[in-house]
């Protein structure tokens, strides 16, 4: 069993940023792919990006590429979400998620079985 907790979410003005955490406690983290999907209001939960096991690969949606960058520190079994470049469209309930298995990077949630609870990032325009 694998418990997630995310924090770092927030209220930002357009252009800003944020870092999301998400602390893992459980078995061994380096063995777990992770994830961070979000879901807006009224709008299906999306993938934000994803990174392997290792770290040494990274994957994220073409809306977020070049604004988010996903890192993980496995020693602190921590996986983060560094959001740059904040817009309106960003705001959504941001969670993290985890797979049995070190390999990156599907897109499909239903493939993570380990999931936080959440943490609401909104940008105010």
């Amino acid at each position: 069993q694998v418990q997630l907790v995310e924090s770092g979410g927030g209220l930002v003005q357009a252009g800003g940023s944020l870092r999301l955490s998400c602390a893992a406690s459980g078995r061994t983290f380096s063995n777990y792919a992770m994830a961070w999907f979000r879901q807006a209001a009224g709008k299906e939960r999306e993938l934000v990006a994803a990174i392997s096991g290792s770290g040494g690969i990274a994957y994220y949606a073409s809306s977020m590429r070049g604004r988010f960058t996903v890192s993980r520190d496995n020693p602190k079994s921590t996986v983060y979400l560094q959001m740059d470049s904040l817009q309106p469209d960003d705001t959504a309930v941001y969670y993290c998620a985890s797979r049995k298995s070190a390999t990156c990077c599907t897109t499909v949630y239903s493939d993570y079985e380990y999931w936080g609870q959440g943490t609401q990032v909104t940008v105010s325009s």
